[in-house]
């Protein structure tokens, strides 16, 4: 069991109120490390930067801004992002939800999908994970800046009809949480993310301890780690 040393312990079971949950998709919704390997492999054998430096940098930022950066000049940045989108399109071995996620999406009254992926790609992988898609899709087709500006969840929340104050964040990506928080949101951290941005912020390793209870236009979490943790 990973040690979060400055993640927040939260006590069993910690409640939070608001109005929507906006999530991010890879990591958070639907794990799906072996396919972003897979596509960013083949970027790795084409332009000659190293994997697991091209891995350390592109999570939770669109696909274009992590090909520019590692692209070597002069290169036609956006055929590359088409290869490289149209491949992943087909490549869904290993995609499955999170313990948990299809429940509380289909439990939750004001839902987001809030990804730094391309709509289609989406769209595919939230199918082949067995996940209800949310009310609102905002993805990096819908934003001129991706995380960690806060520009999609801000979109989200508008969308909403809500504020981003009264939302709920799930990230599991550093750029996802600086995003959110920025953003104005409550972010909670999914995973093992642990980066200055996530100390002090709440932490689940899964939904199996998520139940919702809906009262008017507002609902509580409640969120039981130990349970989650079992």
């Amino acid at each position: 069991m990973p040690q979060y040393s400055h993640a927040r312990e939260l006590t069993v079971p910690h409640t939070l109120t608001a109005r929507a949950v906006l999530f991010d998709m890879d990591g958070t919704l639907v794990e799906s490390t072996d396919a972003v390997t897979r596509v960013w492999a083949r970027f790795a054998a084409q332009s000659g930067v190293s994997l697991d430096y091209i891995l350390a940098t592109s999570q939770g930022v669109r696909m274009v801004e992590t090909v520019r950066q590692h692209a070597p000049e002069g290169a036609d940045v956006d055929a590359i992002v088409a290869d490289l989108a149209a491949w992943e399109l087909h490549d869904h071995d290993g995609v499955e939800a999170l313990p948990g996620a299809a429940d509380l999406l289909r439990a939750l009254p004001k839902t987001a999908l809030v990804t730094s992926a391309p709509r289609s790609l989406a769209l595919v992988r939230m199918k082949a994970a067995g996940l209800p898609i949310p009310e609102v899709v905002v993805t990096a087709d819908d934003v001129e800046f991706g995380k960690p500006r806060p520009d999609c969840y801000l979109l989200a929340a508008e969308l909403l009809g809500v504020s981003a104050s009264d939302a709920i964040v799930f990230e599991d990506a550093e750029a996802g949480v600086l995003a959110g928080l920025a953003a104005g949101a409550t972010v909670v951290v999914v995973g093992a993310l642990d980066v200055a941005a996530t100390h002090g912020l709440l932490r689940v390793p899964d939904y199996s301890g998520v139940t919702v209870e809906v009262v008017g236009d507002e609902f509580t979490l409640s969120i039981d780690t130990a349970a989650a943790r079992r």
